[in-house]
């Protein structure tokens, strides 16, 4: 039917509605009034989010320009950079910061798994004489669907001395990060993620360490200078042209977001993300995590049953539902295939997910008990909310 396509994919994710009426308006003028107005409240929001009494940065560019952005502004040709792997996302690190010249280094773990914060600590004791200038990491790896312990892992490298670089792309606005707190140094994030609105806005928050380190780059990125970004948030403004309409869709974004409130939301986040493992295992299908514990709130990563291909649940899926899920990514395409349920999306709409799925393994032959996933989704959602009454 047209216009019932849903996302449950990694991202972008579902736009409310009035985030969409809001984004179609006639553009304003990015130097007027009325725009300075409303990045005024949209700067302040975002420290909210990121838990940071920091200015926020906001770029016209991916997630990635995001990352560029932190590497580029910090790091010195020569410098040394550890890379902390566990996933495609944790890897973009290290190629970012190769291509700026650093020396570079990676503690990898396999897919679906979460770095050892005993392995780190390991390494950070061996490096005596401080060479390691910055660490990069992955909150939540949606390559992979696996939440790495950023707030452990933060607290070696601050005690260390390095800088900690942290992609939240997938975990700001979806689960609990706090950047002051874990003493993050420069967090990023992306606008088609937990902020429910469409991809084209990157943001970027750091801390006064890593604005001295800033002060140090012999090269500092051009469009994505600190300084200047730095600069304009105070006078609330942008440095060049920005996406006007997509920062008037995130200020409606993020007043919807402060209405439901981060536990709120966090909360949320969590009980769907249970809803669909717990599905999962009633209808016998493997999860690519196991470990609970590691597993992503934003993502759930599943392989396919024997003799059932990913590309056909995901033709299935889509065609006889219109609803989309991710293939996996690199070494693991066709491999697993993957259920986001970050930003908007509600309880409905992972039961609605997780009964057509059903429908979708009923049909290509998979051996279950029909209803057994939407059962046991329903006993996870129905206890989470009782034990919000309490």
């Amino acid at each position: 039917m047209q216009d019932k396509e849903f996302l449950m994919i990694p991202g972008p994710t579902p736009v409310p509605q009035s985030v969409l009426l809001d984004m179609a308006k006639h553009p304003m003028g990015h130097r007027s009034s009325e725009f300075s107005s409303l990045l005024s409240e949209v700067y302040n929001d975002l420290k909210w989010a990121f838990q940071t009494k920091n200015e926020v940065f906001v770029y016209t560019a991916s997630g990635t320009g995001a990352m560029e952005a932190a590497i580029s502004n910090v790091v010195n040709k020569g410098d040394k950079v550890l890379s902390l792997v566990i996933g495609n996302f944790g890897e973009r690190w290290a190629k970012i910061a190769a291509s700026v010249g650093a020396e570079v280094e990676k503690i990898q773990v396999d897919p679906g798994q979460a770095i050892n914060p005993a392995v780190l600590s390991k390494r950070l004791k061996e490096d005596v004489n401080k060479e390691i200038k910055v660490v990069t990491m992955t909150h939540n790896e949606t390559s992979t669907g696996v939440t790495n312990d950023v707030q452990t892992l933060c607290a070696m490298v601050q005690e260390h001395g390095a800088l900690s670089i942290v992609d939240g792309i997938t975990s700001v606005g979806c689960m609990p990060v706090k950047a002051d707190e874990w003493g993050i140094d420069i967090l990023i994030s992306g606008s088609q993620k937990g902020f429910m609105i469409p991809p084209g806005l990157s943001f970027l928050t750091c801390s006064e360490k890593a604005m001295k380190a800033y002060e140090q780059c012999e090269h500092p990125s051009f469009y994505f200078d600190f300084k200047a970004y730095k600069k304009a948030v105070n006078d609330n403004s942008t440095p060049y042209t920005p996406a006007v309409n997509l920062f008037v869709a995130l200020h409606t974004a993020l007043q919807m977001m402060k209405k439901e409130g981060l536990e709120n939301i966090y909360a949320r986040h969590a009980r769907n993300a249970k809803a669909v493992r717990a599905a999962m295992r009633a209808m016998n299908m493997p999860l690519f995590v196991e470990d609970d514990e590691i597993a992503s709130k934003a993502i759930t990563a599943v392989l396919p049953p024997e003799g059932i291909t990913v590309p056909q649940i995901r033709s299935t899926m889509k065609k006889d539902f219109d609803i989309v899920i991710a293939n996996g990514q690199g070494k693991l395409v066709d491999k697993i295939f993957r259920m986001g349920h970050m930003g908007f999306v509600s309880d409905r709409d992972v039961l609605s997910a997780i009964s057509s799925l059903e429908a979708t393994m009923y049909k290509l032959g998979h051996k279950f008990e029909v209803g057994a996933g939407t059962a046991a989704a329903i006993k996870v959602l129905n206890e989470a909310k009782q034990k919000a009454l309490v």
